[in-house]
Formats: structure tokens, C-alpha cells, sequence
């Protein structure tokens, strides 16, 4: 069977789709250089070199160990490492621009579902927890325990917050929605959610509070390069 380019045994295979090809442009132009100079630091051809930051392709170990060299970096954080700090802590993007995002592009972002903030308050003061979560005709669901903080908040107002960051390029988009935390109680419904919409929470263990904030308030912003 034939291989991609840069493809060989034992290979690490980085998707089209991925961002890894973002990562080499980026720190190439942190650091100043031509393709055609990152080329010859890493001992690859500048075509295959746009290959990979155009269609981000199956690398070989190889070419991944030089391109990492040549950029001054760890393959791990070639490959996206770091899931340990913080994010944000790129440089500032070049001509920076903070727009509001249009409603239907808000729900859409929202549709595809994922992890999120539930924020509230408690007698502490104001909390966040991050919940996986689904988007169910026009609420946002997700499951918690029983007598945790989470299961406390229904009945009560409450904030939600998503948002993706993009670390190679500076960039990135939240959405913040407002509404009242309700329980979802009957055992039909939670069926159904079961067997089409199952956050299937990443914390595990027992969490058999199915919760749904109808969306009150929504509102979007992104910032993203000028150039």
C-alpha cells in the first residue's frame, strides 16, 4: 500500500485537520525565517516543508526530530504538548482585531458541544466548573453528582462559557450564555438523552443529575489576526 509523504514504520501520524502545520509557520516566523532557510536547518525539501504547514500531512519521526531542531523547539511541543500550563501564553497576534460574533454563528459553535464553564455563586462567592456537556434543541445539558456544587445551582441563575484558543496563532473565540439552571427529571426524557445526547462526563463516577440551561442571554466574541 502506498505511503504519504514522510510516512514509515512506527511513524506518528498527525491528521489533516490538526494544527501542527500552524505551529512550524508560526515559530518560523517568530524566529525570521524563509521556509527555504528552515528547510535546510531541518535537511528537507522547502516544497515538502510548505506541504506540512499548508496540509499539516503524516510526518515521519525523523522529519518531525529535524523540524523541531531547526525551530528550536521539543517535538512534544511540536506536536501540541504542554497540556499541563496554562494557555494564552503565546505572543501578542500580529494586528490584533476583537468582533462580536454573529447569533447564528454562536448556536452553531455551540451545536457542536464539548467541555465548558458552568459559572455561579455560592456562599463563598462567585465559582466555575468545567462540565462536558451537549446542545439539545435550545439548552445546553450536562450530568453531575448528586449533593456536589453542580447539583445545587438548579433553580437557580447561572452563567455558561465556551471557548476554543488557537496557541499558534494567537487567535480565538468565546461564547457566553445566561440563563436559569433546570433539572431534567423525567425518566423518558433522560432516556432519550441517554441514547442521543450522553455528555458522558470525563470526571466519571456516579453523576445521575441531568441538568439543562435553556438558553436566556447569548452573546460571542473573537479575536483573530487583522492580516
Amino acid at each position: 500500500m502506498a505511503t504519504e509523504p514522510g510516512e514509515g514504520a512506527g511513524s506518528p501520524r498527525v491528521r489533516p485537520g490538526s494544527d501542527l502545520g500552524r505551529r512550524v509557520a508560526q515559530r518560523r516566523e517568530e524566529l525570521g525565517l524563509t521556509r527555504e532557510e528552515t528547510a535546510a536547518r531541518a535537511g528537507m525539501d522547502p516544497g515538502y516543508l510548505a506541504y506540512v504547514e499548508t496540509q499539516a500531512g503524516v510526518l515521519s519521526l525523523e522529519a518531525l526530530s529535524g523540524l523541531a531542531d531547526a525551530l528550536g523547539i521539543s517535538v512534544s511541543a511540536l506536536l501540541g504538548g504542554g497540556t499541563e500550563q496554562p494557555p494564552g501564553r503565546g505572543s501578542l497576534a500580529r494586528s490584533p482585531v476583537l468582533e462580536e460574533l454573529p447569533l447564528e454563528e454562536c448556536w452553531e459553535k455551540l451545536a457542536a458541544g464539548g467541555v465548558g464553564r458552568v459559572v455561579f455563586s455560592r456562599s463563598e462567592g462567585p465559582e466555575a466548573a468545567p462540565v462536558n456537556y451537549r446542545f439539545v434543541g435550545d439548552s445546553i445539558v450536562f450530568r453531575t453528582a448528586a449533593g456536589g456544587a453542580l447539583a445545587s445551582v438548579v433553580g437557580g441563575e447561572v452563567a455558561f462559557e465556551v471557548d476554543r484558543i488557537d496557541e499558534a496563532r494567537s487567535e480565538g473565540w468565546s461564547i457566553l450564555v445566561r440563563g436559569v439552571a433546570e433539572p431534567v427529571t423525567g425518566p423518558q426524557e433522560q432516556q432519550r438523552l441517554r441514547e442521543g445526547a450522553d455528555p458522558q462526563p470525563w470526571a466519571g463516577g456516579e453523576r445521575e443529575v441531568w441538568v439543562r440551561i435553556p438558553l436566556g442571554t447569548i452573546s460571542g466574541r473573537r479575536i483573530c489576526s487583522g492580516l
